[in-house]
């Protein structure tokens, strides 16, 4: 029996068990204690080592429970064969936690410098003052209801804040009792996907919104790629895919950054009008941020044939992480979802929904949007005269809504090099072939293209950004890589 002469730091702030426990773990683990080897009992560590026999039993009940040791009755404690459930030379250390790296997308690169990312909100404009003023009156008013399985529809009083804003922003008329509040998108798209039913097809523009095509495709829906021109998803390609649900961002179409014009929109809604059980979806992800003129009328707002399932997010226009999205169902959908039995439980806890209920009806959302409509402005204003100094090598399209700009190469640039030349310089831009569902090559290839994201970014790093892409893109940098390209063997 191993009389244990563990070395005690009595300054340590580590308990006096705990560090009986890591001496013996690490005995253990360099074998220096054996399986089936008997230890001495609690009483006479206790003795030998000068402290309590209760510090002892803590050490030695912790050891049991972690399966390093055995209790036998009227026996003892013995050594448990653990061989299997460590890996030997290895330190029991925490991980190591440093600033957190980013990383090219492809390439051997750490670090972007500046990264056009397509997702994200300007650093620094979230609201902090109100939601913790917001947060705290709800808090304070120690509502126990707020704690308890609220309406699987999402709260009242939020689905009635969310259909007057739609009334007033958007043209929508709608009530709360078709409103549905979930987290996320995702989260609606799989929800819907009980509504509607098994085995739907799904016509989605031919590049289109990726996450939406594999939340498709996860419910078990077929999704139809169909083609798609400067007004959106062609009708035409629509009515031979077979589709009964076209998914669309008429708004501000994902990637190309289209807005579809009134005589698409109508046609789209005869679409879903000639047969029964046609459906739309439209997501009207980011329509708050429009730089020209007034934002355009949702799709929801012309059908009045109840055939638009409306879907939006506060993810753009306040946080990604605040993971709150809603639904607008067309009547009959509507009365599906609330016969079921079972309804699915709301995944927006109480509190979130009660704070985002006081901050559109008390004016904060309204204020926060026209704060935000300026901050963005003036860096999408910042990204087209720095593009438009350099028509020689591009064009660009989608400049008066969104986030995001669609950068068309002329100077026969591939999109490709021009990625892989942007990372080499510390940045980071996106491919538009990269968000295609059609992989036939006229279509998966349409031109080269890149997306630029601007959010993200402050004015000054867009400034410096582009003046380096302006430069690595040049025609001149093109004829320079040729050239060497050519002397090679």
């Amino acid at each position: 029996m191993n009389e244990l002469l563990i070395p005690l730091d009595l300054k340590s702030k580590l308990p006096i068990y705990q560090q009986i426990c890591a001496y013996i773990k690490n005995a253990v683990q360099q074998k220096d204690l054996k399986p089936g080897e008997r230890l001495p009992s609690s009483r006479a560590l206790a003795r030998c080592l000068s402290v309590s026999r209760s510090t002892v039993d803590l050490a030695y009940g912790q050891l049991v429970s972690e399966g390093y040791m055995e209790s036998v009755p009227c026996k003892g404690y013995y050594i448990c064969e653990i061989e299997s459930l460590y890996v030997s030379g290895k330190e029991n250390t925490a991980p190591a936690c440093g600033k957190e790296e980013k990383l090219c997308r492809d390439t051997g690169v750490k670090t972007c410098r500046w990264d056009f990312a397509l997702n994200g909100i300007s650093v620094g404009s979230f609201p902090h003052n109100i939601w913790k003023k917001l947060t705290r009156q709800v808090l304070s008013e120690k509502e126990d209801a707020l704690f308890q399985p609220g309406n699987p529809w999402g709260e009242y009083g939020f689905r009635c804040a969310i259909a007057e804003y739609l009334y007033q922003a958007r043209g929508m008329h709608c009530r709360p009792e078709q409103i549905l509040i979930g987290a996320g998108n995702d989260y609606l798209l799989m929800l819907l996907g009980t509504i509607l039913g098994k085995e739907k097809v799904v016509a989605m523009e031919s590049h289109t919104y990726l996450n939406a095509y594999y939340d498709f495709l996860h419910i078990g829906y077929e999704v139809k790629a169909v083609s798609q021109d400067s007004s959106g998803m062609s009708i035409a390609s629509l009515k031979k895919s077979g589709a009964e649900i076209a998914y669309v961002m008429p708004s501000h179409q994902f990637p190309a950054g289209t807005v579809m014009p009134l005589k698409r929109r109508m046609a789209l809604l005869e679409w879903a009008r000639e047969t029964e059980g046609r459906y739309i979806i439209e997501d009207d992800y980011d329509s708050e941020f429009r730089y020209r003129g007034q934002p355009i009328p949702a799709l929801q707002g012309f059908d009045a044939n109840g055939r638009v399932i409306y879907m939006g997010t506060f993810s753009k226009s306040l946080a990604p992480a605040i993971r709150v999205s809603y639904m607008v169902l067309p009547d009959s959908l509507a009365k599906i979802y609330a016969d079921r039995k079972s309804p699915f439980a709301v995944t927006v806890s109480r509190t979130d929904q009660k704070i985002l209920e006081l901050f559109l009806k008390e004016g904060y959302y309204e204020r926060h949007l026209n704060r935000m409509r300026a901050v963005y402005k003036g860096k999408h204003d910042c990204m087209v005269r720095a593009l438009r100094e350099m028509g020689d090598i591009c064009t660009f399209t989608g400049e008066h809504a969104g986030l995001h700009l669609t950068v068309e190469f002329v100077n026969g640039l591939t999109e490709k090099e021009a990625v892989l030349r942007a990372q080499k310089a510390e940045i980071q831009v996106y491919g538009y072939s990269e968000y295609a569902i059609d992989l036939r090559e006229e279509t998966r290839n349409p031109g080269a293209k890149v997306l630029l994201g601007y959010a993200c970014l402050t004015e000054e790093e867009i400034t410096e950004a582009m003046q380096k892409l302006k430069k690595i893109w040049s025609c001149e940098e093109t004829e320079d890589r040729r050239k060497e390209v050519d002397r090679k063997p």
